[in-house]
């Protein structure tokens, strides 16, 4: 489970998890603060690092069609 790729991949996402929920938080973005909380899970329960890649991309293209509808 704690392979180099793991690793790196647990550190980039959660990294990115934690910029979308300041961002939110800042923002009072819900949607922001949601999806930042949710990558923030991911990069802990997900034991692959290319599911959590897919998930992660997911992720971000919800917060993304989320502010667009101005949640």
């Amino acid at each position: 489970m704690f392979n180099t790729s793991f690793l790196f991949a647990a550190l980039i996402w959660g990294s990115i998890g934690v910029g979308y929920f300041i961002y939110g938080k800042k923002q009072q973005s819900i949607g922001a603060m949601a999806g930042g909380i949710v990558m923030i899970a991911v990069s802990y329960f997900i034991s692959s690092a290319l599911v959590m890649s897919l998930a992660c991309l997911g992720i971000v293209a919800v917060v993304y069609f989320l502010s667009k509808q101005g949640l």
